[in-house]
């Protein structure tokens, strides 16, 4: 089933980038298969965004909406909201976006024509050059086995993969029927796990789509090679590596059962390990690893590195 003739918003969430959103605008007004209209999510920018909308002629025009939020949610709450603001319009899917990312004119038009179910997660292939901006692993049912994709090379035309980033993601307004909405409590990171992990637990798939490009600048990372397996851990800030820590345990605590235990606390501290070896910052990111441990421990959700000081 083709989805090319149905309604399709592009969510873009925003914070304090105003002259990459107006590239991220221009890019998707650029596709060969547009989007029906364009909704900005600006978390409530300090940096002139609504200026810059507004002499750039983009607020005036009738593809695109501006939904301006009163506070500063998230990533996790930008699309929560956004999604939901674009389903209550009408919109049959949505394809969200980060700020700062480029999709080529076809992406879209590629993304449509090889997404045949709506009950399934659909997504564009992030891109830094040859190189993916995220590792994907592929479940691979003919082999039986998983394998990580690095780069552009790797990725066939469709393959199923284990996790998508919020990142040229497209969603069905069926799919949120069923499984809800993105978790908005998560404010950031790991939060298109948690979808995607309710996605699969629902039994429905997630895909991505080679041939839908988008350019995004690399994620940082480095490999911890342990006696058994290798951990592959992101490059963070502070602030951001206590989100990382928190919502690990979060996410880990409602889907992995005994896992929380035998893997997530323990992968966790070696993490913690990694960042003191490899990073900056020791200070800050031993105050962010116990921070998130602790609020992850307790439930507790929501923007908080402010309170924490980071």
């Amino acid at each position: 089933m083709s989805i090319n003739n149905k309604r399709i918003y592009t969510v873009i969430v925003t914070y304090n980038r105003k002259e990459l959103l107006n590239r991220c605008i221009k890019a998707i007004l650029n596709q060969s298969r547009p989007p029906d209209q364009i909704l900005i999510v600006d978390n409530a920018s300090t940096d002139g965004t609504n200026e810059m909308l507004q002499s750039e002629g983009w607020s005036s025009s009738d593809k695109i909406e501006l939904l301006r939020l009163s506070d500063n949610l998230g990533g996790a709450g930008g699309f929560s909201r956004g999604i939901q603001y674009a389903i209550d319009s009408g919109a049959d899917f949505i394809w969200i976006m980060d700020d700062d990312a480029i999709p080529a004119n076809d992406a879209l038009q590629n993304l449509l024509e090889h997404a045949s179910d709506d009950s399934h997660l659909y997504g564009s292939l992030a891109v830094d050059g040859h190189a993916l901006s995220w590792r994907l692993t592929h479940l691979d049912d003919q082999q039986k086995e998983k394998k990580e994709l690095h780069y552009t090379s790797d990725v066939p035309v469709v393959a199923e993969v284990q996790f998508l980033p919020f990142l040229g993601m497209m969603i069905s307004k069926k799919l949120v029927e069923h499984i809800g909405l993105p978790d908005e409590e998560y404010f950031l990171a790991a939060d298109d796990v948690e979808f995607c992990l309710r996605t699969q637990k629902a039994g429905f798939k997630v895909f991505v789509v080679g041939s839908s490009k988008l350019h995004h600048p690399a994620a940082e990372m480095y490999d911890l090679n342990l006696l058994v397996k290798k951990l592959s851990c992101l490059k963070l800030s502070p602030w951001k590596r206590y989100y990382d820590v928190r919502n690990r345990l979060l996410l880990s605590k409602k889907h992995f059962g005994i896992g929380f235990y035998l893997k997530t606390i323990p992968g966790s501290i070696v993490r913690y390990i990694g960042s003191l070896i490899y990073e900056k910052n020791r200070g800050l990111q031993t105050k962010a690893f116990f921070a998130g441990m602790l609020d992850g421990l307790l439930g507790k959700k929501g923007r908080r590195h402010t309170l924490w000081g980071l």
